[in-house]
């Protein structure tokens, strides 16, 4: 999961990224300049992992992997170019989905490019700029689409539905906003990397206050919170200042602060958490004495694409899958007394894998 951070100067984007690369044990920070984005490797914090560790011991542990970007330089302007806009632009097309840190907190002593604190607004902007860099690839795809048509009249439908979609954008409308009537209308917009339709969840940058008090508290997150519900975004409250904090302290120290603040996750905990369900994935399990690991996969996959998470081979020559439910397996202590119970389950090609599932493929190539 690649995820992008946005957000207009002085929000405390770049508080936040700091963070986040902090408190991965696998940050890997490339430096900073006016053009490149940072980018910092997080694990992702799964208990039923820790959990099947203590139990195998296993020569190596691997947690799944969230990738963050910080995309700096996007301000008003930027789909024309103000600020290298459409280098960072570029950098967003390449993302599964965007963190929008909006500034919630009042500070005298952090300017704001805009002069005061107005979320509704500061998501204006990026909002905005994103639709008309969206725009211009909607235009390019018709005008490309409208010339092939001439030798291929089955087209028809592509530019009508382009041409409703560039109308839509228009009328200052996000992609991810508009209604898809038919397959073909899903699989275009699909083939399309637009900005827009991106999946968002707005960080709501609070003070430590606004966080220890309730967020509910705070007007301006409020106002973030009715704007996400217009177009199905995700919000998290969060305090980037307190999670730099946090990123430095050791584990207990960390469930001491937490404890403090009054809550039992950090935001990085809850922003991965949040960022799964929007994208709509879930994690399935391997353990063993060699290895345990977390491979991260899309709601709906099947078992032999999700053996193929971990090997081609093992899509192609799959036979079956002995599973068991991770909350089984912990209750009965070990995987023999899971078997004994029965609950060790051997399921074929057409299994949905669930989140959580413990499993070991059976294959032959």
């Amino acid at each position: 999961m690649k995820l992008g951070i946005v957000g207009l100067p002085n929000v405390g984007k770049s508080t936040l990224f700091n963070a986040i690369t902090g408190a991965g044990a696998q940050a890997a920070n490339y430096p900073f300049c006016t053009i490149e984005p940072n980018v910092g490797m997080v694990t992702v914090p799964d208990e039923r992992l820790t959990w099947l560790f203590d139990q195998y011991k296993p020569k190596k542990f691997t947690p799944a992997t969230v990738e963050f970007v910080d995309i700096a330089g996007l301000v008003e302007g930027a789909s024309k170019g103000e600020g290298l806009g459409n280098k960072f632009l570029s950098h967003i097309r390449e993302v599964d989905a965007i963190v929008h840190v909006v500034r919630c907190f009042e500070n005298d002593d952090v300017v704001h490019v805009s002069g005061s604190v107005d979320p509704l607004r500061d998501i204006g902007v990026i909002d905005l700029e994103l639709i008309l860099s969206d725009m211009e690839f909607v235009e390019r795809r018709l005008d490309k689409t409208v010339k092939a048509m001439k030798g291929d009249k089955t087209l028809k439908a592509d530019c009508d539905f382009l041409e409703r979609l560039l109308a839509f954008l228009s009328d200052g409308h996000s992609a991810r906003e508009m209604e898809l009537n038919t397959e073909g209308e899903k699989a275009l917009m699909a083939d399309m990397p637009l900005l827009s339709a991106k999946p968002v969840i707005f960080a709501a940058n609070l003070s430590d206050d606004d966080l220890f008090n309730g967020a509910d508290s705070n007007i301006h997150y409020q106002k973030v919170i009715e704007r996400a519900a217009a177009f199905n975004a995700g919000v998290l409250p969060i305090c980037a200042k307190a999670e730099e904090e946090i990123s430095t302290l050791s584990a207990d120290e960390k469930l001491e602060f937490l404890a403090d603040l009054g809550i039992e996750q950090s935001g990085l905990d809850r922003l991965i958490k949040q960022c799964y369900s929007l994208l709509g994935l879930i994690s399935f399990l391997t353990a063993g004495e060699d290895e345990c690991r977390a491979w991260t996969i899309t709601k709906g996959t099947k078992a032999p694409q999700a053996a193929g998470k971990i090997h081609s081979d093992f899509e192609r020559g799959f036979i079956r899958a002995e599973i068991v439910a991770f909350d089984a397996l912990k209750e009965c202590g070990t995987m023999n007394a899971a078997k004994e119970k029965g609950l060790v389950r051997s399921e074929g090609k057409e299994y949905v894998m669930n989140d959580g599932d413990v499993v070991l493929f059976r294959f032959n190539v």
